[in-house]
């Protein structure tokens, strides 16, 4: 374990990269010790690394790798069963401005290795995003026109994960039930992020963030900007997450990971109606009609290897339910005592 670049005081532990960052979840060795009850500040690097810095900087030409991830952190106590707790205090960018781009083979509408069309490639083009952080605002300007318009900012992480199970080694490009990039656009600044252990110390790392993203994803790259990133860490002993699952004041979030994207959104709504069964005591056929009528859905992205769906219900109707003992809240609370 590295610890260059970090330290630990009254239960904050800031860590600076300054060294290569990871490119997988699982097969890396941690660059820091994280205690549950501590905050972790920390950089995360833009999923192109950041190379691409003008519109004339084509990712196939100036990036190797994609998506790299900062850590991993080693959660002190963290063992297989349990359920690591992170809770997203702060996600501010770290430049003002961010970048996206379309590729010839990647995204929701272009031809792809599983889905070959006889349709020309996408043009590879690139846009840059000025970020205004006092305004609050993401400036899209059309490449072949005048067009502009001021976008809300909403940072949020593409990217968390845990090391996954049996040794397994993932690319930090594909999402499944380790976390991974989800690429949804409530992990952001406020929300609280459940994510199963499966290995000793949990191995969690971050990334890609995005200054605003869609739902969906539809081009497969959001609006790509590195983040200065505050999270509170904390674990559930004993107690498992199949999925990762997401809190936020108002909603729980299940989240599904799979191809077809019919499959990741049975897979979240499972997982839904399971949690609300735990939460509320109802039998499995109430919590499905209850899931049915009240819940929503929505895609995180629909372009990466495996695309990736959601489904969430308001925490008003199930009538006082505490997911996982309240420990959005108090984390919501020690976040606050930072400002």
């Amino acid at each position: 374990m590295t610890n260059a670049r970090s330290a630990s005081v009254a239960g904050v532990v800031d860590f600076q990269p300054d060294a290569p960052a990871v490119y997988t979840f699982g097969g890396a060795d941690p660059v820091a010790m994280v205690k549950p009850g501590q905050i972790l500040r920390t950089f995360t690097e833009d999923c192109f690394g950041g190379a691409v810095r003008t519109v004339d900087d084509l990712p196939s030409r100036v990036c190797e790798r994609f998506n790299p991830v900062t850590g991993p952190f080693h959660v002190d106590g963290a063992e297989p069963g349990d359920t690591l707790v992170l809770h997203f205090a702060a996600i501010i960018p770290a430049r003002d401005w961010g970048m996206s781009a379309t590729f010839p083979h990647f995204g929701a509408l272009t031809s792809t290795h599983t889905t070959p069309t006889l349709q020309p490639a996408l043009e590879e083009r690139v846009w840059q995003y000025d970020i205004n952080l006092q305004a609050g605002t993401v400036r899209y300007a059309a490449r072949r026109s005048d067009f502009a318009v001021e976008l809300p900012l909403d940072p949020m992480l593409g990217t968390v994960g845990v090391a996954p199970a049996g040794g397994e080694v993932r690319a930090s490009i594909v999402p499944d039930a380790h976390g991974g990039n989800l690429d949804i656009p409530e992990l952001r600044a406020g929300t609280t992020l459940y994510l199963g252990v499966n290995v000793p110390g949990a191995l969690f790392a971050l990334g890609d963030g995005h200054a605003r993203q869609g739902q969906g994803e539809v081009c497969g790259v959001g609006v790509e900007c590195a983040m200065r990133v505050t999270v509170a860490v904390d674990l559930v002993k004993g107690v498992t997450t199949p999925w990762p699952r997401i809190e936020t004041d108002q909603q729980l979030i299940s989240v599904g990971a799979a191809r077809p994207l019919e499959d990741a959104y049975r897979i979240s709504q499972h997982d839904l109606v399971g949690w609300v069964a735990e939460l509320t005591g109802l039998e499995v056929l109430d919590a499905y009609q209850l899931v049915s009528q009240a819940g929503r859905a929505a895609p995180g992205n629909v372009c990466d290897p495996l695309y990736t769906m959601h489904a969430a219900i308001d925490t008003a109707v199930l009538r006082g339910a505490t997911a996982y003992g309240g420990v959005h809240r108090r984390l919501r609370g020690l976040a606050a005592t930072l400002w």
